[in-house]
């Protein structure tokens, strides 16, 4: 079988989950380290969804490393449909938290330019949040991508 990248049980994939991570406990931190966060819905679902992604790639990290270490194969079908099922929920929550928070900052910053006038508020630091879960989601989405791959080779 051809190895892909970002494959488990490989460098790269452990590479992928790593960062996977970094940019969720980024996002989380940003988010939790802004004044107020808790006053939205929508931001609350985002570090959740967030601290989800970071548990689910922590957990496969180690996996990883354990892969690596003793030289042992994670491709079978059976961890690869359960890797391909918690990449796919995981991105749908991902994805879902950072576009109705993104929805959010959007209608306060932009088109209510209710940052400007609310100087307390901290705007810019909710806006690189999102970003960083956006970052997130690409990378979780590039995992569910190649995990799908491998689960149609078997």
């Amino acid at each position: 079988m051809k190895e892909l990248i970002g494959s488990p049980g490989t460098v790269s994939g452990l590479t992928l989950r790593v960062t996977q991570c970094a940019f969720a406990a980024a996002s989380i931190a940003l988010m939790v380290s802004a004044s107020g966060f808790s006053t939205y819905t929508a931001f609350c679902y985002l570090i959740a969804s967030m601290g989800l992604q970071l548990l689910w790639s922590f957990g496969l990290a180690c996996l990883d490393v354990y892969a690596l270490r003793r030289k042992r194969d994670l491709q079978n079908p059976v961890l690869v449909s359960l890797f391909v099922v918690g990449d796919w929920v995981t991105a749908m929550l991902s994805l879902a938290a950072a576009c109705s928070s993104a929805g959010i900052i959007v209608l306060y910053a932009r088109d209510l330019e209710f940052c400007k006038a609310q100087s307390h508020i901290p705007c810019r630091q909710f806006e690189i949040s999102i970003i960083l879960a956006f970052i997130t989601w690409l990378l979780i989405a590039m995992s569910s991508h190649v995990m799908l791959w491998i689960l149609a080779s078997f």
